[in-house]
């Protein structure tokens, strides 16, 4: 289906729920992970980040960062849990390489989808890519992470990953000073963040979108 800017994204019939928001996938990722996350934590002028992605989905996360990291002194090293993959073709039917600036893109995107499960693998000079076919219960952390992306569906169709218990598991797996984006704004995700021990901020959301959540922990 057809997003607001353009962009494709995909409907879940079972669950009514879609993997972007309808107002613009790009435009949402771009607002949300990246410009409110990625951005924020480069400016802190890390060489190496550690980057961890709660619902890998379509990939579009995984690509938008990697566009920055091509455009940067900056080596990403990004690990993707995704429990239900989105079936190769269909992920590789979807426009969202055109609305990256390089014309690497596509083979970029192609290689993340193809790319074996659980494997290291190089999509460039500047990104390492690890996806996980694990539910987050499952996931053992290797190292800090320096940010998280927490793009889960949302907490009427998964609560279990929006809970206390889920971003202290989070907190005690990332490095001092990173930071958690989401596009969630609910209070009570706000709470169980508190809880954790993370330093909660409200922002101003995507287009179509109030509000959004960043945290750090301190």
């Amino acid at each position: 289906m057809d997003t607001d800017d353009g962009s494709h994204s995909i409907y879940l019939p079972a669950l009514d729920e879609h993997y972007h928001s309808s107002y613009g996938a790009v435009r949402e990722s771009r607002h949300v992970f990246i410009g409110n996350g990625y951005d924020v934590v480069v400016a802190g002028r890390k060489s190496v980040l550690r980057v961890l992605e709660i619902g890998f989905g379509t990939g579009l996360n995984a690509l938008l960062t990697w566009e920055r990291a091509c455009c940067a002194s900056v080596t990403v090293i990004y690990t993707a849990l995704e429990p239900f993959p989105v079936e190769e073709g269909t992920a590789l039917q979807l426009n969202h390489a055109t609305y990256v600036s390089t014309t690497a893109a596509r083979e970029a995107s192609t290689a993340m989808h193809r790319c074996p499960w659980g494997a290291n693998e190089a999509i460039g000079a500047t990104f390492g890519l690890v996806k996980l076919k694990v539910c987050f219960e499952d996931f053992e952390a290797v190292g800090e992470y320096d940010l998280v992306y927490h793009d889960a569906f949302s907490p009427i169709v998964q609560p279990e990953l929006w809970t206390s218990e889920v971003f202290d598991k989070l907190f005690r797996c990332m490095s001092a000073g990173a930071v958690l984006v989401t596009y969630c704004a609910k209070g009570e995700v706000r709470r169980n963040l508190r809880s954790a021990g993370f330093s909660v901020e409200r922002l101003a959301g995507p287009p179509g979108k109030r509000e959004m959540t960043r945290a750090r922990k301190l």
